[in-house]
Parts: structure tokens; sequence; C-alpha cells
């Protein structure tokens, strides 16, 4: 009988590596939901054999903690499977010089260089001594510059999917050696037909499913769609590949908090599509972009509706019930942990405004078009319904207490410095006294989010990673602290003019009429404008 996945799988590679009894308990949640498969998405964090710096300072897992969570997901019926790099997406390494000088561009690794291969050939090693699973996830995705630097350099401009071609063929040779079937996520494949966009409209050729090694499946990706339609016409361009697998996507990678609406909508849509066409083997990504600021664990309900829709049922009500006794906890407790990106926006949209307006510099000012005036209400109130609902859970009340410390800080920093530059550009000297009380305000309750994202962290993640976030928050703190002495010096007399405040703003991102969804998740483009 054929082998059929339903698997979750945990990004490990974006500053949080999950404590090793935190994976444990995580697959403790995704057995209850009915999944049978666990990926560990490990860019370079985990010991490779005879690469010393592979994972040096990143919190890389070592062997023993991977046979460890190995035997104890065995034990509960999950097949763990390693889910790694061997292209893209490995700018971890090339900080050090051994690894530099295999990097093409980037975060590409130099094709045809016989250092790659033996680096690739120790993490088959490393894998097959480690993990009982013989399936492997080998990435190899969003590689677009692959050939475009070091590798022209020595070769010349060559035609891309040729270059790439020939390193998966070397990558899936040294699999088959080690006895893995492998997958790879295959947009690399559908931009080489689509002049380098992955959902477009020429399907995989002929002669490149012919191509493909026999031991490598092309995995579709997709989180962002919300019709079937769309779904369909994208499945149509693999009809060519023997075999495809579908991944979803639990939208916990866009800042502090989830979407989970969003979440919710693009997966039945894909859901019921893989259901019909008949699918057989799923990947539900919870990915941690720009940081990890989002625990994982706020993907459970999506998880199990997942897996709920793919079998056929989609009575919102039984779906409740069945999580509640699944996991102990409310439904829609967990879908309130998206609360925080939802101000003036009560839908579906892609939202992570309690990122940027956290990150959002009160000088600068470059997204107060978005403040409408009401944010202190909403937040305050948001604040509360989050302390009742973490009140009742069961185990996640650290969750519910983070979010609101959260909008604790963002009731008062939203609007911040719209309003800063509102009372100084009309001259009004008590607005500006008061702006800089909500200052030390605003300070007292960074601090309080600060200490509980710390708290949330140690209980959760190895302590590498961190620090991260000591810079991002300590970093807006200390600009917060300037910024109020600034203004109580223009207060007092001490300097005539702040020349900060008394710029245009420009609605660069339009935000002021916005009707649509609008992310923004990266803290350098949102902290500053300048060069970080």
């Amino acid at each position: 009988m054929e082998k059929t996945r339903f698997c979750a799988m945990l990004d490990m590679s974006r500053d949080g590596v999950m404590l090793p009894e935190k994976v444990k308990e995580y697959i403790d949640y995704i057995a209850a939901l009915g999944y049978n498969s666990l990926m560990l998405y490990t860019e370079d964090t985990y010991e490779v054999k005879d690469e010393k710096l592979f994972g040096f300072l990143r919190g890389a897992y070592t062997a023993a903690e991977i046979k460890d969570i190995d035997a104890y997901a065995d034990k509960k019926g999950v097949e763990l499977i390693p889910c790694i790099q061997t292209l893209a997406h490995l700018n971890g390494i090339f900080r050090y010089g051994e690894y530099a000088r295999i990097c093409d561009t980037k975060d590409i690794l130099l094709i045809g260089d016989e250092r790659t291969y033996t680096l690739i050939e120790n993490m088959f090693r490393t894998l097959k001594e480690e993990f009982k699973s013989r399936t492997v996830h080998i990435g190899m995705d969003e590689a677009n510059m692959v050939g475009r630097g070091k590798y022209a350099d020595l070769h010349g401009f060559q035609n891309i999917y040729g270059v790439m071609i020939e390193h998966l063929v070397r990558v899936a040779e040294i699999a088959k050696k080690y006895g893995f079937e492998t997958l790879m996520w295959s947009d690399m494949f559908l931009r080489v037909v689509n002049g380098g966009e992955y959902y477009a409209d020429n399907p995989v050729t002929e002669k490149i499913a012919a191509d493909m090694p026999d031991n490598v499946i092309p995995v579709y990706w997709d989180y962002y769609h919300k019709e079937e339609a769309e779904y369909e016409k994208y499945f149509g361009l693999h009809e060519n590949f023997k075999d495809v697998w579908f991944a979803g996507g639990t939208w916990s990678w866009s800042g502090f908090v989830p979407n989970l609406r969003l979440a919710l909508k693009t997966t039945q849509s894909a859901m019921r599509v893989c259901r019909k066409r008949g699918v057989k083997n799923i990947i539900m990504t919870v990915w941690g972009d720009n940081g990890k600021e989002c625990s994982y664990y706020t993907a459970l309900p999506v998880l199990y509706y997942a897996k709920q829709v793919y079998e056929g049922n989609e009575d919102i009500e039984l779906i409740k019930r069945g999580f509640n006794l699944a996991t102990g906890e409310d439904f829609d407790a967990f879908m309130a942990l998206e609360l925080p990106n939802k101000c003036n926006k009560e839908d579906e949209l892609l939202e992570n405004q309690s990122k940027y307006m956290l990150y959002n510099d009160p000088f600068l000012g470059a997204f107060d078009t978005a403040v409408r005036g009401n944010e202190y209400d909403f937040y305050t109130d948001a604040a509360k319904k989050l302390e009742e609902y973490g009140k009742k859970s069961k185990s996640f009340g650290y969750l519910f207490e983070f979010e609101k410390k959260l909008c604790n800080a963002l009731a008062i920093k939203y609007a911040l410095g719209a309003n800063a530059r509102k009372n100084y550009r009309a001259k009004d000297k008590d607005g500006l006294r008061k702006t800089a009380e909500d200052f030390g305000k605003a300070l007292d309750a960074l601090r309080g989010f600060y200490d509980e994202f710390a708290s949330l962290w140690e209980r959760e993640n190895k302590p590498n990673g961190f620090e991260v976030h000591i810079i991002r928050l300590g970093g807006l703190m200390e600009r917060l602290k300037f910024c109020k002495e600034k203004i109580e010096k223009y207060l007092k007399g001490e300097i005539d003019r702040i020349p900060e405040l008394e710029n245009e703003l420009i609605d660069a991102f339009g935000l002021k009429d916005r009707t649509t969804g609008f992310v923004y998740n990266s803290w350098i483009l949102n902290a500053t404008a300048n060069v970080l």
C-alpha cells in the first residue's frame, strides 16, 4: 500500500530553534490532530559530520538531540523527516571563510565546485545516521540568482536551467547513495518556463519532467490563493510530473502574531482541491520569517482545520469541538490571537500592523499615514479580551499574556509619532508635553512586552537568536528615549526646532485610504529608511 503523509513542517532556521522537549510536545499535539509526519526545516541548524562551522553559534541540533527526537516521534507514530537546503537559503554559513569560497552569490552554493559536494555528502551521511526516515526534503527553492555570481566568473553566463539540473542530478545521486527518496520545492522548474515567475501560466514541459531524477518528487507550495480555481490552475501546471506533493501555510511568519483567518481561507480552498485531485501527501508549513517572532503553537487550529477539511469535514462547530477534544484548548480563543493585526481591518486580509507600527520610527514616521485615531481604544480593548481568553487556556496562557503586553505597547506607541508631529507643527506645546509623557508610558509598556517576549522565548526555544530581539527592541526603546528627551529640550527652549518633525509625510505605502491588506515584514525596513 502506498505510504501517505499528512505532515507539519516547523521552521528551525529563522533564529528560533525549538527546545528538543518542545519539539516532542509539538509531536504530541500533531499526533492528536491526526498527523503522521513532522519535518524539521534546518538550513544550518543541525550539526553535520566533519563540518565544524556548520551551525556554529546558531543553536544547531546535536546528533544526540535529533536521535532522541526521532525515537520519540517513532513511538508516537510520527515520521520525523529531515528538511534541509542543498542550494540556496544557506546565507548563515557564508560568514565563514571555509564556506565563503563556495558561495556563488547571495545565499547560494557554488555549483560545480567539489567542496560544495563534499559538504552535501556530509549532510547525507549525517542524516542517514540520525533519522529513521529515508525521505528527505532537499529544498532548492528561490535560487533565482543561481549561476549569476562566482559561477559566472568561472564559467561565463550559462543557461540557469542547465546549471540547476546539473546540480540536482549530483545531489540526487548522493541522496540515492545513502538510500534517500528526495522532495524538492517546485518553484525553480516553474520559473524556468515563466520568465522567473512562479505563479504564472506556462506548465512544466515534458522535457523538464523527464529531466527530473527518479528519486526526486516536486512539492508545489502555495500559501496565498483563496479560490479553488487558482489551486486547480497551479496544480495543472505540474501535471507532467509523475507525482507531486502539496505544501500549504499556517501564516505564522509575518510578525509577532499569526494571520489565522487568512490561513483558514487559503487552507480551505487548497485542501478541497487536494481532496478532489487525490493528492496523497500534504505538508502544512509553519515558517518563522524575520526572526521567529510568533510562537508556532499559534498554528495549531490551522493544522487541525487543514486535516479536517482534507478529510471532508467542513462543519466549523464540529471542528471546534474536535480541536478542544484533541488539545484541551478553545478554537475561538486561539483565533483571537490574530487580534493585534486587526485594528481597522476585521477580515481575512494579510496584515502585520502589530509589527510595522511597533517598529515604525516615531520621528521619521514612514508608516504614520496608517494612523486613524482609534488605536488606543482598539488596543486597550484587545488587551482585555486577550487577558480573558488567556485565563481560560489550559496550557497556553502565556501566549495570550505575550499578546496582551504587545497590545499594551501598541495602544500608546501606534500613534505616538503622528501625535508628536501634529502637535509640533501646530506649535501646541501643551499637546507636546502630553506626547512627551506618552513617550515615557510607551517605554514602560515596551519594557513589559520585552520581558514577556524573553520569557516566551526561554520557554520555547534555545537561547541562540534572542540576541536579535534584544538588539531590535533595545534599539527601539533607546530611540523612544532619545525622541522624548529631544521634545523635552525643545519645550525647555534648549533647542529651537526638531527638524525630523518638520518633514512633510508622503503616503509611500498607500496606507491613508487603504482598502486592501498590507504586510511589511522586515525589521530593517520597518525601523529605518537608512542603511543598516
